[in-house]
């Protein structure tokens, strides 16, 4: 029995394992297990939503584990040894494998400043989300801190949820950035019209219970940055600076050939750079992965990954958005949706993937998938 293991059920753990189920249902040498801390799938681009008290579906993954083949195992893992191959769970338990795939995401980075890990909600997880929910409401001052578009998206939430509350938007870079000034000027545009109090080219010092730096708060949202676990340098697989694992062009670690690296864990060069972590690309290196294993287990070699980025779809609460266009490497064309069909747009893509998995198991080989992101 070849052993499969996939750490995670993100978009691109969930995605490999429902893509390689699907390539393997046929063959019984082959078992694919998926570890992940939480019985239910996370669909992390609604959080915002969520946080807001928007009402946002939930699947259980051992449903889709049932019909795919597939072993669920419920646990956090606790440390790694890649030699050895093998991985260890919070509760004693250790499974051992043939050939792993490293997806365990990445995570909201409040450790670069002081405060902000004891005083700041975060959107890494339902949990997380549904807390913030809780203790927004009335007349508050909300900071949100981080001025790419999660911080965006949260705070436009926010603000029109909670129109009694004043919505502080604090960050280095001003709020669509990486926009056309066309698509820029309608961002802002919306940020005014629900009232949030934008600060740009702010380096946040201190997080305390009550404020961020100088700026009075009752709640505060931590959205400036990501970082991924110490586990894979810890599991002596080759890391980038930021501790991403270093893949090959097939999304094989390049220290250790046995385990691919996906999603927001992986450090994937393309001719353009490296990738950055988004849904929209996550999903396809979950993809290529399954793909990948399933050539090896037939004796070929695999091949090698290649992703270009098309648009970047940003919500403005439930009835404003502004969708950029975007050329391979992510610098944004001309071309760009506002309103009420750049709203149609974005639900419409990043509509919940369930589906998606689901074709993914019965017909692996058209690598169904579609955009999120």
């Amino acid at each position: 029995m070849t052993e499969i293991l996939v750490l995670g059920a993100g978009y691109a753990g969930l995605a490999a394992a429902a893509n390689l189920a699907g390539r393997t249902k046929r063959r019984d040498d082959v078992r694919v297990t998926v570890v992940n801390g939480s019985g239910r799938f996370t669909e992390r681009l609604r959080l915002h939503s969520t946080a807001a008290g928007n009402a946002t579906a939930g699947f259980e993954l051992r449903e889709l584990a049932a019909k795919a083949g597939i072993e669920f195992v419920e646990g956090w893992v606790t440390s790694v040894d890649a030699g050895g191959r093998e991985v260890r769970l919070d509760d004693g338990r250790s499974l051992s494998f043939d050939t792993l795939v490293w997806a365990l995401g990445s995570a909201a980075d409040t450790s670069e400043v002081p405060g902000a890990a004891e005083n700041a909600y975060t959107l890494d997880s339902r949990a997380d989300a549904e807390a913030l929910a809780a203790k927004l409401g009335g007349r508050q001052e909300v900071v949100v801190c981080g001025t790419g578009l999660t911080g965006v998206e949260t705070a436009a939430e926010i603000a029109e949820r909670h129109p009694g509350s004043t919505v502080h938007l604090v960050g280095r870079d001003q709020p669509g950035a990486s926009l056309t000034p066309e698509a820029r000027a309608y961002l802002r545009a919306a940020l005014t019209r629900l009232k949030i109090q934008v600060h740009s080219g702010a380096e946040i010092r201190k997080v305390t219970a009550h404020a961020v730096d100088d700026l009075a708060a009752d709640v505060i949202v931590w959205t400036a940055g990501t970082r991924v676990s110490p586990m894979a340098a810890a599991a002596g697989l080759t890391v980038d600076a930021r501790g991403r694992i270093v893949t090959d062009p097939s999304l094989r670690s390049v220290s250790h050939p046995h385990v691919y690296a996906v999603g927001d864990a992986a450090a994937v060069r393309q001719k353009y750079g490296l990738m950055h972590g988004t849904c929209q690309g996550g999903m396809p290196t979950g993809v290529h992965a399954a793909a990948s294993i399933a050539r090896e287990l037939d004796g070929r070699a695999p091949q090698e990954f290649r992703f270009g980025y098309y648009h970047a779809p940003i919500s403005l609460g439930r009835r404003d958005a502004v969708v950029q266009f975007t050329r391979a490497d992510d610098s944004p064309r001309r071309a760009f949706l506002t309103g009420r069909a750049a709203v149609w747009y974005k639900e419409t893509v990043t509509s919940a993937p369930w589906p998606t998995y689901g074709w993914m198991i019965r017909f692996p080989r058209l690598t169904a998938w579609w955009p999120h992101g």
